[in-house]
């Protein structure tokens, strides 16, 4: 599964916002070619909400494990819930093994999990997760309204 084919499936998503920053635009240097999934259906990225699903495509300064700056590799990171992350991740993977559901090495007691080069184990969970986070996102927003 290509970077580009997640990117195109959260868009058809009602009222997904991708936001992917690249070079000339307002946003940090580090966050180029990187992708991330909102709920927005003003199409204006939100303020004080996280994205509920990201793509990254190099190590940042505090999470290299995942190997990101080997080429052709990205990491897609999901909010599941802390429910859900116990019944999706492979406890014996390491962040860097590809097609793997593992914890978010950062943010895996908040509810999320990566997996690295999506593939054939993992391809049409990480859309259908990514459905999931986004109708989560939906649901917050309208609480939000209220």
């Amino acid at each position: 599964m290509e970077m580009h084919n997640i990117i195109g499936d959260v868009r058809a998503l009602d009222g997904a916002l991708v936001v992917a920053p690249a070079r000339g635009d307002d946003t940090p240097e580090l966050a180029w070619g990187d992708a991330f999934f909102y709920f927005a259906p003003d199409g204006r990225m939100p303020e004080h909400t996280q994205p509920y699903g990201t793509i990254i495509t190099k190590n940042y300064p505090d999470d290299s494990s995942s190997g990101l700056d080997t080429p052709g590799r990205f990491r897609v990171n999901i909010h599941v819930g802390g429910e859900r992350v116990a019944q999706l991740v492979d406890t014996t993977a390491q962040p860097s093994d590809a097609d793997v559901f593992v914890r978010h090495p950062l943010y895996g007691d908040a509810g999320w999990i990566s997996v690295v080069n999506p593939a054939e184990r993992t391809a049409a969970a990480v859309l259908a997760l990514l459905g999931d986070a986004h109708q989560a996102a939906r649901a917050r927003a309208a609480r939000r309204k209220r």
